[in-house]
């Protein structure tokens, strides 16, 4: 393989919890590029319901099999963590016109500050009401979310 033209695309997230959109945009960009860096972003000012550490297993454990998937953390800007790994793309889902607003702001600045393109997968139309704010919100009030998160995937 040539390294020159080895593709990797950065998916950015909180991933708290990693949801059947989430695994739906990393299918589906997978057939895009060569490799996806899926980054755990650190957020201090976030409650998050699962540890950072957990994420990471729930994830890793999910793509295990999946040599073209990394899982990894980061506490820095996101276009110096995609720099950091290489990656010439960030990737984002698109769920509603709310979601293109904001994405393309951050993607304008990104561009212009590191070069790194982003580039958009929309939402597949059975998946745009599942959101990991409303899998916590299911999961504080006890249901079962097992519908909303990836088949295999262990949350406890």
């Amino acid at each position: 393989m040539d390294v020159a033209k080895y593709r990797i695309a950065l998916f950015p997230g909180t991933f708290d919890p990693f949801t059947i959109g989430h695994e739906s945009l990393v299918r589906r960009g997978l057939s895009l590029v060569d490799e996806i860096v899926i980054a755990i972003g650190i957020n201090e000012a976030k409650k998050s319901f699962f540890p950072l550490d957990q994420r990471l297993r729930m994830i890793r454990g999910l793509y295990e099999n999946e040599p073209r998937v990394r899982v990894e953390s980061y506490d820095s800007l996101t276009i110096e963590f995609a720099q950091k790994v290489g990656a010439q793309y960030i990737l984002r889902g698109i769920r509603s016109v709310i979601d293109f607003e904001y994405e393309k702001t951050i993607a304008d600045m990104n561009r212009t500050i590191s070069g790194i393109e982003t580039f958009v997968l929309f939402t597949e139309p059975a998946l745009t009401h599942v959101s990991s704010s409303h899998v916590r919100e299911l999961l504080r009030y006890g249901y079962d979310v097992s519908g909303f998160i990836p088949e295999g995937m262990e949350l406890f």
